[in-house]
């Protein structure tokens, strides 16, 4: 233990910030055909479905989403639709979490560019996917995201796709969110035209426009977008629209927050040991003759409170010679 200290100076410490991404490719066939569904969880509550990277009873089985469909009270399909109920539960309990209350204390709803204030359209019916913390770390990078969507039949096994971006997010992000920042999808790379999702970064939930994906016309004979997605159970909603991912990628994000500290030791600091081994009958053992200059080795420093308690102990990859004649400068990191 300690029996020296040295205070720090506000010029001693110095606090620092890295982003670090990882890209997260997520292909089709994990959706759809890899392992016959058996990654492909259902719940008896009938609400969402879950999508692992293996079988989900396997133990090396991870959680990639979880995907699911809801409609507001004021949506066309809820005059008539199978789970009534519990879709407008799923809008309204996203709705809640990632676009708030207005003044009356009513529910908003998703607003398809982003300006709230001004009113304007909004997505009445929404697909969202709920990516694991495990993908998308502290947050989703912006800019980075993109999905495509098989079209065709119900069950398209190919033809053409369509993709959604979240361009240009990096430079035009919505921060009226009460769960952090979020991003307009669009159906091109260049960020223009009518918006057809929203993208929530720190939450890592994407909210896709079912009109994209269905489209208006009709599938399986005189199956048009509203019979399939009012007249179906949820589960059946995600078993057709997970047929249809061709692929999702985006970049996550984790915040590296770093604390440096600059233990200085001046040429008169230091030079002696407190260690009961540094003396020997009264004598420095690191010594030769008296006249020799007193000399030590730093191996070790700690970071004390204000009160002198051990906070963080930082270790020298080898010895350091300390003496009168030099000086010396370690730099401690402390990530968090």
């Amino acid at each position: 233990m300690a029996t020296t200290f040295k205070n720090l100076s506000t010029n001693d410490v110095v606090s620092t910030r890295t982003l670090l991404n990882e890209a997260i490719p997520l292909t089709g066939t994990l959706f759809s055909g890899t392992y016959s569904d058996n990654n492909i969880k259902d719940y008896s509550h009938g609400m969402f479905q879950s999508v692992y990277d293996y079988p989900y009873l396997s133990s090396s089985a991870n959680h990639i989403v979880d995907i699911t469909f809801g409609f507001a009270v004021t949506s066309s399909l809820s005059a008539s639709s199978t789970q009534t109920s519990k879709k407008i539960n799923i809008y309204n309990q996203m709705a809640q979490m990632l676009v708030g209350y207005d003044a009356t204390g009513s529910i908003m709803r998703f607003d398809r560019d982003g300006n709230i204030a001004a009113g304007g359209d909004k997505h009445d019916e929404l697909f969202f996917f709920n990516f694991s913390r495990l993908l998308t770390k502290d947050e989703i990078k912006k800019g980075s995201f993109s999905t495509s969507f098989m079209t065709g039949a119900v069950n398209p096994s190919s033809g053409s796709y369509y993709t959604i971006y979240d361009a240009n997010a990096q430079n035009d992000y919505r921060i009226n969110s009460p769960a952090g920042e979020y991003g307009l999808l669009y159906s091109n790379s260049s960020g223009t035209g009518n918006p057809i999702g929203l993208l929530y970064y720190q939450a890592g939930i994407a909210a896709v426009n079912p009109t994209l994906v269905f489209g208006s016309g009709s599938y399986s004979g005189s199956a048009t977008r509203s019979v399939i997605l009012s007249g179906s159970t949820i589960e059946t909603n995600m078993d057709v629209l997970r047929t249809r991912i061709a692929n999702i990628s985006f970049n996550n994000t984790t915040e590296l927050n770093s604390t440096v500290y600059f233990c200085r030791a001046s040429h008169n600091e230091f030079n002696y040991s407190s260690n009961p081994t540094y003396l020997s009958s009264s004598k420095m053992v690191v010594k030769n003759t008296s006249t020799d200059m007193p000399s030590s080795y730093l191996t070790t420093i700690g970071l004390y409170s204000a009160d002198n308690e051990l906070l963080a102990v930082a270790k020298t990859s080898e010895p350091l010679k300390k003496d009168p004649t030099n000086e010396l400068t370690l730099r401690v990191r402390l990530d968090y």
